[in-house]
């Protein structure tokens, strides 16, 4: 049975990557989205943080085990709570997901009639 994150959780990892003005979580479903901006750069699921395996994140091969953050999913690199404070370069990589990522689609205007 998994549990939901706690908001502290959320709140240490915004902490720990110190750049309010890119980084945000959005709650979703019990757990949350990590943001640059307006994309999706990892998860937090069961308080633990789960970053997207992209070449922009190739870093954190060898650092951090693999999983996914929920059934079904796609793999994800799995940062555990005693790495992220030490993980200095999490910011950086997580920035450079965001640049890997395809632009945001706009949602289609609807037509008057």
């Amino acid at each position: 049975m998994t549990m939901a994150t706690r908001k502290d959780t959320v709140e240490f990892i915004l902490a720990t990557l110190n750049n309010p003005q890119r980084f945000s979580a959005r709650a979703m479903f019990g757990e949350y989205a990590l943001y640059v901006d307006d994309k999706a750069v990892a998860l937090i699921c069961d308080d633990q943080l789960y970053v997207k395996i992209l070449p922009a994140s190739a870093d954190l091969e060898g650092l951090c085990e693999q999983g996914p953050p929920y059934p079904g999913a796609k793999p994800h690199y799995v940062i555990a709570d005693e790495q992220i404070t030490p993980l200095t370069q999490l910011p950086t990589i997580l920035l450079a997901i965001y640049a890997a990522l395809p632009p945001k689609k706009k949602k289609p205007v609807k037509a008057k009639k």
